[in-house]
């Protein structure tokens, strides 16, 4: 037996295959398993970018080392989407890189930025790779809560000087995993202010951004006047498209930002499958309106889940972005005994607040990945349950 390394010894479990281990327990013992735990959308890819992949398979020009920055084609496809949503010009060439997955982006990036010692300013509850890439790293991070009384925002003004002294990089996330909180431009031109303040890089996760109802639309952190001086953008193709297996992505913005997280990808990956860039041009370049139908596809089951939790009593509201209900545990009950009571009494796979981090704790999520007549079930069978 070898030791594993410090870094591996430090790592909490991964939450999402926790899940699937007890997922699969159940289902050992043939439960019918209605599976609202990981945000992977059952719908599938839209067919004009199958076929873009397929014609590109043929071509053997495609079947060699792609670039670790993407293709031209696809990081110019993908600066004239940012332009098209959000009216941010960027430099294709200096701007933008291709990533396989956000997943990768984000773990990496602090590799470019933070030595031993360095503080990164990550949110919790919140996606775990924050504080994975940053221990990876050698940093140090310094968490901070999102809690319902701050709306589920980062109370800057609460960081220690001694912590702001040493800190290289603030992460955020809006339109927020797991709470479903938004923002407007307003928070991020405060963000930027105090990132120039107090020199921090600001990385932003922006994989939800397209997943949005109701009145509201998600801007970018790059709108914001001066955000590319101190702003890295993660944007994924694969919430917005359906394309979570297909890993790709790209991220935008400050230019020594991303030249800093291509120097990392030239040394550790030999960028993504050629292929799988050629699909990614023709969801970017593509009618658009695959993405409103997915809207609309996400925001009758958040009716139907959000509703009938609520005639249960449950304390939830509909949340205006991303395909996550984060929800309020019934009295008594830790956010992991409830979860547990859901799969093991209603075969039912929610994840844990707490899971995301401590002050998750007392909620649970709800990602609407399965049809309506599954969620209608799912509510049918929590009714049943005594709480």
């Amino acid at each position: 037996m070898f030791s594993f390394s410090e870094r591996l010894q430090k790592l909490p479990p991964y939450l999402f295959v926790e899940l699937d281990r007890m997922k699969a327990e159940v289902q050992a013992k043939g439960v019918d398993v209605i599976d609202l735990g990981v945000g992977d959308p059952d719908l599938p890819t839209p067919s004009h970018i199958v076929e873009a992949a397929k014609k590109a398979l043929d071509n053997p020009e495609n079947h060699h080392y792609p670039s670790s920055v993407g293709m031209f084609s696809f990081r110019k496809a993908a600066a004239s989407w940012i332009k098209n949503r959000f009216g941010v010009e960027l430099d294709p060439q200096k701007e933008v890189v291709s990533l396989i997955g956000s997943k990768e982006g984000i773990a990496h990036f602090p590799l470019a930025f933070v030595n031993p010692g360095d503080v990164v300013l990550v949110p919790t509850p919140a996606y775990p790779v924050y504080h994975i890439g940053t221990l990876f790293a050698g940093g140090e991070t310094y968490y901070l809560p999102l809690l319902p009384k701050n709306n589920f925002l980062p109370d800057l003004e609460s960081i220690p000087q001694d912590i702001l002294s040493r800190a290289k990089i603030l992460w955020l996330n809006y339109p927020n995993n797991p709470t479903a909180a938004v923002v407007d431009k307003e928070f991020f031109a405060k963000v930027v202010n105090f990132a120039k303040e107090h020199n921090l890089i600001v990385a932003h996760d922006a994989a939800y951004t397209e997943l949005y109802f109701d009145d509201y639309l998600p801007p970018s952190i790059l709108e914001v006047d001066g955000a590319k001086e101190v702003a890295i953008e993660f944007h994924s193709l694969s919430k917005t498209y359906c394309m979570t297996g297909w890993r790709i992505a790209f991220a935008v913005g400050n230019e020594s930002l991303i030249a800093g997280l291509t120097k990392v990808k030239n040394n550790v990956d030999s960028g993504a499958f050629q292929v799988v860039q050629e699909a990614a041009i023709a969801a970017l370049t593509g009618d658009q309106q695959c993405v409103a139908e997915f809207r609309g596809i996400f925001k009758k089951r958040r009716d139907v889940l959000v509703e009938g939790l609520k005639k249960l009593g449950f304390q939830v509201e509909a949340p205006k972005a991303t395909f996550y209900v984060w929800a309020k545990v019934p009295d008594g009950y830790t956010s992991a005994d409830f979860a547990a009571k859901l799969l093991k009494e209603a075969g039912i796979v929610v994840t844990p607040g707490n899971g995301f981090g401590e002050p998750g704790e007392g909620f649970f999520r709800v990602a609407l990945t399965v049809d309506e007549n599954r969620l209608e079930e799912a509510i049918k069978r929590i009714s049943s349950l005594k709480f």
